[in-house]
This record gives structure tokens, C-alpha cells and sequence, in this order.
């Protein structure tokens, strides 16, 4: 019987293993994403996606063999693999990641996240990344931005060029409105007035749907619950060991208030103050929902679906 650091040691072997096959695989269109040409790099993106749902498929399949996998996902609405999507969700692992690319894996387009722009020189997975057109975004201290302004508007032109792209094929976007992993000391900082959520960040999302908004089917509210971990054991090596086989999720399919698709976030006052007031009605209603989902007597919401991944 293997114990729970063997499972997670045996995970992330098999885990390396799978990634330098499928990473081998995609090296050519990693290369050939380097030449200048648009239409080329629109291909060899596409290539590395097709190899990358591979690889996500091949988890899957590596997580049921060595994990319990007894998720608990709910469905609200109807999710179209061939249509663009806005994905929020609560952010507190690495793991989530890997969570949301096995759940949602067909149930969308291949997911690409907001990155920090430092995992862009992570071996494999940096380049990886880059060559799918994820964007990476640059975080400037307070410090910076007093110096130098114009900064501030480095990550909203990275979001305007990859929404370019992104109209060249079918992309879920992801966004962790957090913009960091939920500590209680970075909970307890903020004086953030959600009870299992950090302050919402709006900026970069509202630039998303400005530049992109007419073409995504909808929002897809995904909201995440570990199970719970063993003293000083992280998240990410809880589920690596196996421990998070029933992990819920719930995902919500929400329409995008047209009045929001268009509007300056920067200088238009109003337009600011209201796209806050939606994105705090959204997470006061995931606030709530967290504590529905550790609360094993919740009621289910009518018109969901379970099913265990």
C-alpha cells in the first residue's frame, strides 16, 4: 500500500515523464513559432494547442490511475467547446491549474491563463506557454509605477495583442481576479470584507472584454473547494498524494452585461464604478457559494448537474 508522499512522489514522476513526451512532440512548433510570420505563428499555435489537449488528456488518464477521483462538478448552463469564453475563478494553488485544465478539459476551448511574466524563463513550460499565446503580464511595484507612470499601461497592451490573436481561434480565457493565491495573511492584509476571497482586481478584466467582449459566448464562473489538507502539507502536494479526490467545483455559465463590453475603465468614472459593482456582485456571490460548498448540508441549485470527473 503506498502512502500519501509515495503517491505524490510517484505523481510527479509520471507527471515529468508524460510532460517531456508530449513536450518533445511539440518542439517543432515551439521553434518554428520564433519566425516573424503571423499566419505561420497563427498555426504553429494552433499545433502546440492540439498537442497540449493531448497532454491534459494523457493527466487525466495518469490521475485516475494513481488518485481517487471523485470530484464533484456542477453544471450550470450549457458549455460549446467550438465557442470563446471568460473564465474567473478563485485562486489558491498552483493546483488550480492543473485542476481546471483536467475538469474542463472538452467542455471548452483550451484554457490560457493571465501568467507572471517570470514563468515565461521556466524551462519547458515557459516556452510552452509563450508558443500557445498565453499572456504573460508584468507586475510593477508601487514604487515603479510612481516613477514611471507609463507602466501601467504595459499589461493592457499585452491583453490588446493577445486578443488580436485570440480572434484567430477559440480560446478560454482565464482570469484569477484575485490576481495572487488566497493566504490568510494576505486575506487578513487586505481587510478584504469577503470571509474566503481576496479583493478583486477589475482592471485587466474589463480591458478583456473591451477589446474582445462581442466574441465570447459567456462568463464561466468557476468556483473551487479542496478537501481538507494535512497540517504544514501546501495544496499542491496534497493533491500530488492523492488527497484531493473529492475536491467540488461548480461552474456557471453567466451572460456579459452588454453595457460593460464597451467603456473607458481608466477615465470614465461611471463606467468604472459600475463595472465594480458587477465584478463585487459576483464575488459576494462566490463568497457565499464557497461556504454552500464546505457546508456538506447546502442545498443543491436547481438546474445543476453533478458528475465526478
Amino acid at each position: 500500500m503506498l502512502t500519501a508522499p509515495m503517491i505524490g512522489v510517484l505523481t510527479f514522476a509520471l507527471k515529468f515523464v508524460v510532460l517531456i513526451f508530449w513536450f518533445t512532440l511539440m518542439l517543432p512548433g515551439v521553434v518554428l513559432h520564433l519566425l516573424p510570420s503571423r499566419a505561420l505563428r497563427d498555426r504553429t499555435s494552433r499545433y502546440c494547442v492540439f498537442i497540449a489537449r493531448r497532454w491534459v488528456g494523457t493527466n487525466r488518464r495518469l490521475y485516475r490511475l494513481v488518485h481517487p477521483m471523485d470530484w464533484e462538478v456542477t453544471v450550470e448552463g450549457a458549455l460549446d467547446p467550438t465557442r470563446n469564453y471568460l473564465v474567473v475563478s478563485n485562486h489558491q494553488s498552483w493546483a488550480d491549474i492543473l485542476i481546471l485544465f483536467a475538469a474542463l478539459h472538452g467542455r471548452m476551448p483550451f484554457l490560457r491563463f493571465f501568467l507572471k511574466d517570470q514563468l515565461k524563463y521556466i524551462p519547458i513550460i515557459g516556452q510552452v506557454c509563450w508558443a500557445m499565446e498565453f499572456p504573460f503580464m508584468k507586475r510593477h511595484s508601487k514604487e515603479a509605477l510612481a516613477k514611471n507612470p507609463a507602466l501601467r499601461s504595459e499589461d493592457l497592451e499585452t491583453t490588446r495583442r493577445k486578443c488580436e490573436v485570440y480572434k484567430r481561434q477559440p480560446v478560454a480565457l482565464v482570469n484569477f481576479l484575485e490576481g495572487t493565491r488566497f493566504t490568510p495573511a494576505k486575506h487578513l492584509a487586505q481587510a478584504s470584507p469577503y470571509a474566503h476571497l481576496l479583493k478583486p482586481k477589475s482592471a485587466g478584466l474589463a480591458f478583456t472584454l473591451n477589446a474582445m467582449g462581442e466574441q465570447f459566448a459567456g462568463l464561466v464562473d468557476v468556483t473551487l473547494v479542496y478537501a481538507p489538507t494535512r497540517e504544514g502539507r501546501s495544496r499542491l502536494w496534497s493533491w500530488l498524494c492523492g488527497e484531493q479526490g473529492h475536491a467540488c467545483l461548480h461552474i456557471a455559465v453567466r451572460a456579459i452585461p452588454s453595457e460593460l463590453m464597451r467603456g473607458n475603465y481608466e477615465h470614465d468614472v461611471d463606467y468604472r464604478a459600475r463595472f465594480h459593482q458587477w465584478v463585487a456582485k459576483l464575488w459576494a456571490e462566490k463568497d457565499a457559494r464557497i461556504s454552500g460548498l464546505k457546508n456538506p448540508d447546502a442545498e443543491t441549485a436547481p438546474g445543476s448537474s453533478f458528475t465526478a470527473i
